[in-house]
């Protein structure tokens, strides 16, 4: 046989041999993992049987527990209850004690007072006696006294209460007097800072928007570039606008004082320019201020152009136009010249209409009235003149210029629509809030406070001193006693007080000499 064959049939024994010797071992190694298996699972049952019992165990030790510590809370509840219900028993049995003791208090009480109910008695009826007899000796001594003094009872009682109630009226006087002068020593530090913030508030506002405005920096560095060189940029600007630069301490502002608005709305822009370009010299400054006026020119242009359309007042010459617009930038007493325009020109279209007039041609006057106080240059005559002039040379109707003209009764009124002019002028000047208050109306007021004081009996003179904060009365000293002095001061301040309308306070002062003048000779 072919020893090949041979070798292959040997190991194919082998092999064979092999795998029968594997799985009789593979079988010896299962049989024994089962039987590990097994040891293990009885092991892991003993070992949980005995836990349990460990848990059962502490379970019912932690029942015990808790059953022990409720019994303890609830019998720690039951004594509170019961110590309670002792204090409640303690307290009441107090209560009724007091209460005992209160009505054997009151039932001596009461025995009491009806022994001193007897004692009353008997001394009620003592003193109806006495007072009877009381009574006779008074009348007895009444007539004895009319007798001596010649005068009835009923005549005395009255001189009596008529001397009581002048001494009554003089001493509540003085009382008033001093309370008075109390409560103004009280007031007067209150009344001075009341006063104070009063005249900030108010004069503030008008310095401020008819004399300065304000221009702001973004940097104090830019003040240096703004005076110059010796100072000749702010030269040069304050001598091409007209308005005085003042350049302080104040951090990043510049303040341009002019009591031309239209100067310093000039300033202002020219400023705003040069800043904003950097280049501030001298002739820069002049280029600047001449387009600047340029545009302000342009702007005055633009706001009475638009101040007409609003109104509805077509072909005014471009002149009237821009005086119109120039109105933006001046006040009357306070009011703004342009507002104050507006409202007149409303005011008397309305008046116009339900009078059954013209009104757009009362409205073209209204507006019109003032622009005598926006002249290109100065002149003596008074502003509604030179407007009637302006409005004349200009081709308005002669009913406007009529009216412009005869609105202070500078001139004579010639056409209806004059005194619906003067009339809605006054009311939009003299509404509250619109004007300060002017210099006739603070004179009239003044001669009022004279004449008021002048009124009284024994007066000799009054004048009005301190810009009307103080009235001194001077009285004849044969007329007005001392007594009367205060009485008539107190008078006159009351009615002041009461008649007149003034700002502040008045004081009043009575001044009464006796003067004796011989001559030697």
């Amino acid at each position: 046989m072919d020893p090949i064959i041979i070798y292959v049939i040997i190991g194919a024994a082998a092999l064979i041999l092999g795998i029968i010797l594997g799985k009789l071992v593979f079988a010896k190694n299962t049989q024994k993992q089962i039987a590990e298996a097994e040891q293990q699972a009885q092991k892991i049952i003993a070992d949980g049987n005995l836990q349990a019992e460990n848990l059962k165990k502490e379970k019912l030790l932690e029942a015990k527990e808790k059953f022990v510590q409720l019994k303890a809370d609830h019998e720690r509840d039951v004594l509170q209850r019961n110590q309670k219900l002792v204090e409640s028993e303690a307290r009441i049995k107090q209560k009724e004690q007091s209460l005992n003791q209160k009505d054997q208090n009151l039932e001596k009480q009461i025995k009491d007072n009806e022994v001193i109910k007897e004692n009353l008695n008997r001394q009620t009826e003592i003193v109806n006696i006495k007072r009877t007899e009381l009574e006779k000796h008074q009348e007895e001594h009444i007539r004895r006294l009319e007798k001596v003094a010649g005068l009835t009872a009923e005549d005395a009682k009255a001189q009596l209460i008529e001397s009581l109630k002048q001494e009554a009226h003089t001493k509540a006087l003085v009382i008033q007097q001093e309370i008075i002068e109390d409560a103004k020593l009280k007031a007067t530090k209150e009344a001075r800072k009341i006063v104070i913030q009063t005249i900030q508030r108010t004069a503030a506002e008008a310095a401020i928007e008819n004399a300065i405005t304000v221009f702001n920096l973004e940097s104090d560095e830019i003040k240096g570039s703004i005076i110059g060189r010796e100072g000749r940029n702010i030269r040069a600007i304050e001598a091409a606008t007209g308005v005085d630069l003042i350049v302080d301490d104040t951090p990043e502002a510049i303040v341009l004082s002019s009591f031309d608005p239209l100067r310093r709305e000039i300033a202002r822009l020219s400023l705003q320019r040069l800043v904003a370009d950097g280049r501030i010299h001298p002739a820069r400054i002049e280029e600047v201020v001449e387009k600047t006026k340029k545009q302000i020119d342009d702007q005055v242009m633009e706001i009475g152009e638009r101040t007409a359309m609003e109104l509805g007042v077509h072909g005014l010459h471009k002149e009237l136009i821009r005086m119109v617009g120039r109105m933006r930038f001046r006040s009357s007493y306070g009011q703004n010249l342009l507002m104050h325009s507006r409202e007149t020109a409303n005011l008397c279209a309305i008046m116009a209409s339900e009078l059954g007039m013209n009104a757009k041609l009362a409205k073209r006057a209204g507006l019109l009235h003032d622009i005598g106080k926006v002249p290109d240059e100065e002149t003596e005559l008074s502003h509604a003149l030179l407007g009637a002039k302006l409005a004349e040379k200009y081709g308005e109707n002669p009913a406007v210029v009529n009216a412009i003209g005869a609105h202070h009764d500078e001139m004579e009124m010639q056409y209806v629509i004059s005194p619906i002019i003067q009339a809605c002028d006054a009311i939009s000047g003299a509404r509250p809030g619109a004007r300060r208050e002017i210099m006739q109306q603070y004179i009239q007021r003044i001669k009022d406070l004279e004449n008021l004081a002048m009124a009284y009996t024994g007066v000799e003179k009054a004048y009005a001193i301190q810009a009307g904060r103080e009235l001194r009365v001077i009285v004849e000293a044969d007329k007005v006693t001392d007594g009367d002095s205060d009485k008539l001061s107190f008078e006159i301040a009351q009615k002041i007080q009461t008649e007149m309308t003034f700002p502040g306070q008045i004081k009043v002062t009575v001044i009464r000499e006796k003067r004796s003048v011989n001559v030697a000779r």
